[in-house]
């Protein structure tokens, strides 16, 4: 049986030589009956990262290289080198470092006694205090959307072809894999882990990106965030009818329910920013509509070398 690994690439100049050492050592020393390719997909580095792939594909004929014009972000470096995995398993893994290397043969056990998709998740992470508490709030709410979701979320995962294909063949442009992933249904199995803190080079993963993908997951993967609109819109509603009654009720005892016009102006401007919100959310939608409609491609490829 082949196994396929598909890395990102973006920026990970002194990783991947290491990374690529490291996969060929577990696959001759623990897994030498397997077959295996490794998909490097370079998403618009402009370190050395493509010459070092280069390098390695030069020196070890299952490597293959992807390359795009310009940066396209880390879902998209991944839908390329899925659909260019051939293998009967297929395994995501960071090109940095910080997913261990050595639990791809228990992946790949696990797959062997029936797990379709097996995924390791991230018990804990050796990274700074503010990205593990922000990882926990965004994983919380997630977790409203998609309950499935492991608390520490997950991207070290293997992929049997069934679940691959059924994943493949989901064809929309704003794409959140954990939430589509396991929409697909496929028998599951998890393997906890500690998320090792990068030794090499600096995380382009910035708050932007985490917040596009977090907005992903919550948009892309519910219909959370309409139903909290519906919600607050009764609860809204609710509040002034209660306060209207409270009015009638004080004018008939010959009451004022306010000395001035700061009640006033507080209403305004709470009704106010929640009709804003709403009109936000509704925006990411329709502007997430616009996007299908369009039809643009996640990614352009510049050059393969398969």
């Amino acid at each position: 049986m082949k196994i396929s690994l598909v890395i990102a690439v973006y920026h990970n100049e002194g990783a991947i030589s290491k990374t690529h050492e490291k996969i060929r050592e577990v696959f001759s020393s623990q897994m030498p009956e397997h077959e295996y390719e490794i998909v490097f997909v370079d998403d618009g580095s402009k370190d050395g990262s493509l010459k070092e792939i280069l390098e390695a594909r030069s020196s070890d004929s299952r490597v293959k290289a992807i390359t795009f014009t310009r940066n396209f972000g880390q879902m998209s470096a991944m839908l390329a080198g899925f659909k260019e995995a051939s293998g009967d398993a297929i395994i995501n893994i960071s090109a940095d470092l910080q997913d261990p290397i050595d639990l791809i043969p228990q992946m790949v056990e696990k797959w062997k006694n029936g797990g379709e998709i097996v995924i390791c998740f991230r018990t804990h992470r050796e990274d700074p205090l503010l990205a593990q508490v922000t990882s926990h709030l965004a994983y919380g709410l997630l977790r409203m959307a998609v309950p499935q979701i492991p608390p520490g979320g997950f991207d070290f995962v293997l992929m049997d072809r069934k679940a691959m294909d059924a994943f493949n063949s989901i064809d929309v442009r704003h794409r959140f894999f954990q939430g589509d992933l396991l929409w697909t249904g496929y028998r599951t199995c998890f393997i906890p882990y500690v998320r090792q803190k990068r030794r090499i080079g600096k995380s382009q993963y910035n708050l932007r990106k985490k917040f596009n993908n977090f907005l992903d997951g919550v948009l892309d993967a519910s219909y959370l965030p309409i139903r909290f609109i519906s919600l607050a819109g009764i609860v809204t509603s609710g509040l002034g009818l209660l306060y209207a009654l409270s009015i009638v009720y004080s004018w008939f005892l010959g009451k004022t329910p306010f000395n001035g016009w700061a009640p006033i102006m507080i209403l305004i401007l709470l009704v106010g920013g929640l009709i804003m919100v709403m009109l936000g959310v509704i925006g990411e939608y329709v502007w997430r509509i616009n996007e299908e409609v369009r039809k643009r491609p996640n990614y352009v490829v510049r050059d393969k070398f398969l």
